[in-house]
């Protein structure tokens, strides 16, 4: 019979001494002539000096503690009108963006909202059928029956997409779970090829891929679902886009996650900003009296402030704080230099690797040596186009776009494209902004995106990297040699890549050509922060081996202005050589000279910190992650999330009492983190104290009862102890939050077979098996239970 052993689950998200001074020599009975003595006095004082001299020089150079976030007015939900709050005054916008894509962006699940076939036509997987349905109320609904008749419905809650995007356009949905949030569901829908679809990223790794008799429910990522709306570091994630005004916080009245959404559309606060007062001041009369109207003038920002407002989602951005509301300054939320370090979703030259939206715009000569924004192209209420100067344009495709700017192609089409005048290949966007499908999503269901560089067609580069650009794409029956010949004869040598990303490109594992990268006078903040990550990546800590023109370059970069590439720059200065005087000089300087800025390095200075230690973690060295964590900690002294991490790999390297330790810290911190608590206890538990991890997931529950974790090493207490019902209770709770959890389900097949329910735990583990279909522990658990059943 298969043994009752339990396999815990741990919550992972997650000074020199001084020279002692020597007495003075005392004077010698000898008389000697008055300019004897008043030499010896010099001499003893320069020797006095001199020590005091050593002294400075071996004092501990410490960092300053932090100056903390400058008073500033925060924003609230109760700060926000709504949409429906602008119609009077501002009719044609109003109009204009209900007409848009962002008007009709998602919503509630009705006729006008749903392209999806809901018509009870089922949905077949190889394992499970879905069948999408209207109830008689007219909810709408997936039912899903899986293997063994277990049967379960998903009540819609908000639609997102419309399938509007010429490059393929889709429909998602979300459901209201147990715990608060809200969830995708694994089903989706292709406008354009009309066929359902799910995500296999992260699961089977085969990117999106149309549902047929032949996938298993289980090879789609959100399935069960996982992936939240809102920003929260303990889901897989969309941070605030997909709608307008959504808020994910762990409410401690409820003990669960409460969600607010003020719309599934992308609203005029969305952009904007929170407008109530604007709206109180219009109401009273007063708007226009005095420069303050309220609210924010868009129309006024210069260029990297606008770009912000659009880079709120349309672009892959690393997590500084929680809490980011519209209108609020994004940097102080947000980084997307930082996003280009380690998974980096962007080659060199700004295209899409991965996975990624519109922030290669910033990779744009337009951009580095121009003024483009995106609303220079884009009217921002109804999504039109637009030159420069405002004027309508009638096709996203307009040369009107680019002409304004670069009025002398105008006069010489032909010989500027070598195409015919009006044809698709004379077009600016055909050939500088290709519809390119996104990498990671594989090419069986269609999601082409232009990736906002505007490059020049280099076909070489494009074989290289594994891009299908714009003249293959037209010219199929061409080779790729053939096409790159072709570019040479008729345009001859092309404008150079920018040097940082041509550096970047031919770098491979040579320092040099990376560091040729590294020029303080660069504007490619992009290329610097790609060039900084990769650095960031090699260099070990607190090494004796540093290349000196490395050094130098890094001290130039921790002196620019990008708030980025400045803190990868100290963060690789901190890392590599932090316990050099010179150095810690260096970083002690920074911090003070900061100013008001203070707070934006620091918190991206230990996010990029806590990406190396966290690397070192995962790949098995908890000693050198611990080291890296403690740097971390310099930069932000009691930063609970970085203290939990380094009970983490303290736990990790054996040491459970400092881990312990560490968890405590961070609690003393932060007091709600339920995965802290949980984590807690699981070290506990490994030092034999067996109570103490019972409170700890007692207490985690008492944050969030909804926690699946807590509850899981909650069951996994009761069955050690033989409390079979209390255990069996546990598990179906972690489950069903999070019933992909394979030990969950293993576990609860353990508690039934010592509970004698035989058939319950061959359902359980087979359960399991879905989600961990080569766990050997389950796959011998199942051949047991069947020969004691007595089943083939």
């Amino acid at each position: 019979m298969p043994g009752a052993g339990v396999v815990s689950g741990r919550a992972v998200m997650a000074a020199p001494s001084g020279s002692a001074r020597s007495p003075g020599s005392r004077a010698t009975a000898n008389r000697r002539s008055r300019w004897l003595w008043l030499m010896l006095g010099i001499a003893v004082l320069a020797g006095g000096v001199g020590a005091l001299l050593l002294l400075y020089r071996l004092e501990p150079i410490e960092l300053p503690p932090p100056r903390g976030r400058p008073s500033a007015p925060q924003i609230a939900a109760g700060d926000y009108a709504g949409a429906d709050a602008c119609r009077d005054c501002h009719a044609v916008q109003y109009d204009a963006w209900r007409r848009s894509t962002h008007g009709r962006a998602g919503g509630p699940p009705n006729r006008e909202t749903v392209i999806a076939r809901f018509d009870g036509s089922p949905i077949r997987f190889r394992d499970a059928v879905v069948t999408p349905f209207v109830t008689p109320r007219g909810e709408y609904a997936f039912r899903v029956v899986q293997e063994g008749g277990r049967e379960v419905v998903f009540t819609v809650a908000g639609v997102i997409g419309r399938g509007h995007m010429v490059g393929g356009g889709t429909q998602g949905f979300v459901t209201r779970w147990i715990d608060g949030t809200y969830r995708f569901l694994p089903f989706d829908f292709s406008r354009h090829q009309g066929v359902w679809f799910c995500n296999t990223v992260g699961r089977a790794d085969s990117g999106w891929v149309p549902i047929t008799p032949q996938l298993s429910i289980a090879a789609c990522s959100d399935w069960p679902p996982r992936r939240v709306l809102g920003t929260e570091a303990r889901f897989s994630n969309c941070q605030e886009c997909h709608g307008s005004g959504i808020d994910l916080e762990l409410d401690p009245a409820s003990r669960r996650y409460s969600t607010e959404i003020r719309s599934f559309t992308i609203d005029c606060e969305s952009c904007h900003g929170p407008a109530r007062r604007h709206v109180e001041l219009a109401r009273a009369g007063t708007a226009g009296t005095n420069a303050d109207i309220g609210v924010r003038s868009l129309g006024i920002l210069d260029k990297d402030r606008s770009l912000e407002v659009c880079f709120s989602c349309h672009a892959v951005k690393d997590v500084l704080r929680e809490g980011y509301r519209t209108g609020a300054p994004l940097k102080e939320h947000y980084s997307l230099g930082l996003a280009l370090v380690g998974d980096n979703p962007l080659f060199p030259d700004g295209r899409v690797k991965t996975f990624a939206y519109q922030e290669g715009h910033r990779f744009s000569d337009c951009y580095l040596n121009g003024s483009m924004t995106c609303t220079d192209c884009h009217e921002p209420h109804g999504q039109g186009y637009r030159d420069i100067w405002g004027n309508s344009l009638p096709s996203r495709f307009d040369d009107g776009q680019c002409l304004d700017c670069h009025a002398s192609k105008s006069d010489r089409v032909a010989e500027h494209t070598k195409h015919a005048p009006g044809s698709p290949g004379s077009r600016c966007v055909s050939c500088h902004m290709p519809y390119l499908q996104q990498p990671q999503l594989g090419n069986r269901i269609r999601y082409a995106r232009s990736d906002h560089t505007i490059s020049i067609p280099r076909p070489s580069l494009d074989a290289r990297l594994g891009i299908e650009g714009a003249c293959v794409q037209c010219h199929r029956e061409w080779s790729r040699e053939a096409v790159a010949l072709a570019i040479d004869t008729l345009w001859g040598e092309l404008k150079p890549l920018p040097a940082g990303v041509a550096a970047l490109l031919d770098s491979g594992a040579d320092w040099e050509r990376l560091l040729d990268v590294l020029d303080p006078g660069s504007r490619h903040s992009g290329a610097l922060a790609m060039a900084l990550g990769e650095l960031l990546q090699r260099l070990a800590p607190d090494t004796d081996e540093l290349d000196g023109r490395l050094l130098e370059r890094l001290r130039s970069m921790a002196r620019v202005g990008d708030l980025d590439v400045r803190a990868l720059a100290l963060a690789a200065l901190h890392l590599a050589a932090g316990e050099r005087r010179s150095v810690r000089r260096l970083l002690r300087e920074a911090l003070e000279d900061a100013g008001d800025e203070e707070w934006l390095l620091r918190d991206r200075w230990k996010v990029a910190l806590a990406f190396v230690a966290d690397s070192y973690r995962e790949r098995g060295e908890a000693r050198q992650a611990a080291a890296v964590y403690r740097k971390a900690l310099e930069i932000a002294p009691g930063d609970p999330a970085v203290l939990h991490n380094l009970g983490l790999a303290l736990a990790n390297a054996g040491d459970l009492e400092g881990a312990v330790a560490n968890y405590r810290l961070s609690l003393q911190a932060d007091p709600r983190q339920p995965l802290v608590l949980v984590n807690l206890g699981i070290a506990l538990q490994g030092m034999g104290d067996a109570a103490g991890a019972i409170e700890a997931y007692r207490r985690a529950l008492e944050i969030n009862s909804e926690e699946p974790l807590a509850h899981f090493n909650l069951g996994n207490m009761y069955l050690r102890q033989g409390q079979i019902p209390e255990a069996i209770t546990q598990y179906r709770r972690a489950l069903a939050v999070d019933p992909g959890l394979p030990l969950a389900h293993f576990n609860l097949a353990r508690a039934y077979v010592a509970a004698g329910d035989l058939r319950a735990a061959l359902d359980a583990v087979r359960r399991g098996l879905e989600f961990a279909p080569e766990d050997s522990d389950g796959r011998q658990m199942e051949l047991l239970l069947r020969q004691e059943l007595g089943l083939r």
